[in-house]
């Protein structure tokens, strides 16, 4: 069944709510907003693709032909399977140690209908923009599970959050400490939570994109936090509750993951034994990674659990009623998405064959690859013939006017047609609000999310005259 979603604003997502188990919430937490019910328990059917489509002459999800579905909203689509978030959201909860909360971070995929889904099935929320504020809250999340992170906020900003009642600020600098001190004293919310990131003095290993452990606009530096005291004793309207750090993403090594907790946890500590903080929260990152390419392997959640363990049990029973946090985007969305264009030209240029999509680097730029030094290939599947064996070499292009847009290079691919779909897997974390998608004016592509059988729009497509109607037309003479 196909179905549009209903208005944002008018009601709240249709799923049902899985509440975990909390410990230590903040005093003068809201808990008003509106809860969602108890989640119901899993339908019993095997996945059939934990980010791999099936072997089938038919590509499907969830039983049904992805054909079908972009017969009835075109291309280019991105399809959001719901059991796959289902599925990837309890496993890493079951694998992590008993406390260990998780948040979906938004900036991954801000779709309402993906966070509203996670924020079912017990995940709270980490936000960078008061456009995500306002999607988490909308998608059903409660505020006591929401923090607020990004190192550029406005007093705007502060003011929704304290406004609305969130977790925590996670100050990324002294400055804003002091400013959401100010705001918190004008809304009269006091005492308001606040976290500290710190940029620690150490730093990791296995990370694809390093940040933190080295000159970064993120957070304050861990010998600049250590002499902080002064200020955190001035501070009337705000309390600080505990700490955060971050220190990469795309991490495949279980090992690394480990050992940045264990420092982050002993670095928490020793800070707020230091700077006199009744330590009620920390918030170690996350990062964890999936295989995209060729030569890597999946992160193995069972030994990240063991290994993570040991740790947060002895850090649990010195502190038994810290909050303990890790924030999880493209983990938790990327095998959930599937990218499907149509091929809209097969060329032949020096003896190469390219295939020219009617979606690229406008939708897409991770799988591009774009600020990577090496280019590689996202997983890309024939849906036409998915079980086929490949008969050519084909790199794979959009409609853009640039060498960059390009899909996938250079990869073998059952015989590829005009108007045959291909689908690049792994596709739902960075996708359309991570890419230019308004070069070239070719706008935003349509989303899609399969839930149960049913298959919902959850974001229109752009058209020519939704763009044009947010320009307008300066008064000039004719030069004639």
């Amino acid at each position: 069944m196909v179905h549009d979603a209903e208005k944002l604003g008018d009601t709240r997502p249709s799923f049902t709510r899985r509440t975990p188990s909390r410990v230590g919430r903040f005093p003068g937490a809201r808990y008003d907003a509106p809860r969602l019910l108890a989640y119901g328990f899993w339908n019993g059917k095997p996945i059939q693709r934990e980010g791999h489509l099936p072997e089938n002459p038919k590509a499907r999800i969830q039983g049904l032909p992805v054909e079908d579905i972009v017969d009835e909203f075109g291309t280019p689509l991105f399809i959001y399977d719901a059991h796959v978030l289902r599925e990837t959201f309890r496993r890493i909860s079951a694998a992590l140690p008993d406390g260990v909360e998780v948040l979906y971070s938004l900036k991954a995929n801000p779709n309402i209908s993906v966070c509203g889904f996670l924020g079912a099935q017990g995940a709270g929320a980490e936000v960078s923009s008061l456009t995500e504020l306002m999607t988490a809250v909308r998608a059903g999340v409660d505020p006591a599970d929401i923090i607020f992170l990004g190192p550029g906020k406005s007093r705007a900003d502060l003011e929704a959050c304290v406004s609305a009642g969130i977790s925590a600020v996670v100050c990324e600098s002294l400055a804003e400490l002091r400013l959401l001190d100010e705001v918190a004293a004008a809304r009269g919310a006091t005492p308001f939570p606040a976290v500290l990131r710190v940029n620690p003095s150490f730093h990791s290993k296995g990370s694809g994109l390093s940040m933190g452990g080295k000159p970064r606009q993120f957070g304050v530096d861990e010998e600049e936090v250590r002499r902080a005291r002064p200020l955190l004793d001035a501070l009337e309207h705000v309390e600080v509750k505990g700490f955060h750090a971050y220190m990469g993403t795309r991490f495949l090594d279980h090992r690394d993951v480990v050992a940045n907790t264990e420092s982050i946890l002993r670095m928490a500590e020793d800070l707020a034994t230091e700077l006199g903080v009744d330590l009620s929260f920390v918030d170690f990152g996350g990062g964890l990674g999936v295989a995209y390419f060729e030569n890597e392997s999946d992160l193995d959640t069972a030994e990240l659990g063991k290994g993570m363990r040991g740790p947060v049990d002895d850090f649990r029973a010195r502190h038994p009623s810290c909050r303990i946090i890790m924030e999880l985007g493209r983990f938790l969305a990327a095998d959930a998405g599937l990218y499907v264009t149509r091929a809209v030209y097969v060329k032949e240029s020096m003896g190469e064959l390219f295939v020219v999509a009617d979606g690229g680097t406008n939708h897409h730029m991770a799988a591009v690859g774009i600020g990577s030094f090496v280019k590689r290939n996202f997983p890309v599947v024939h849906l036409g013939s998915p079980s086929a064996e490949p008969t050519g070499t084909y790199t794979v292009t959009g409609p853009l006017c640039t060498p960059n847009d390009t899909l996938v290079k250079k990869v073998r691919l059952p015989e590829v047609r005009p108007g045959d779909l291909l689908g690049i897997e792994r596709s739902g974390a960075y996708g359309p609000t991570a890419s230019p998608g308004l070069f070239l004016g070719h706008g935003y592509p349509a989303e899609v999310f399969v839930h149960d059988g049913q298959v919902t729009l959850v974001r229109e497509r752009d058209t020519p005259e939704e763009l044009l109607s947010r320009q307008r037309l300066a008064v000039f003479e004719d030069a004639s």
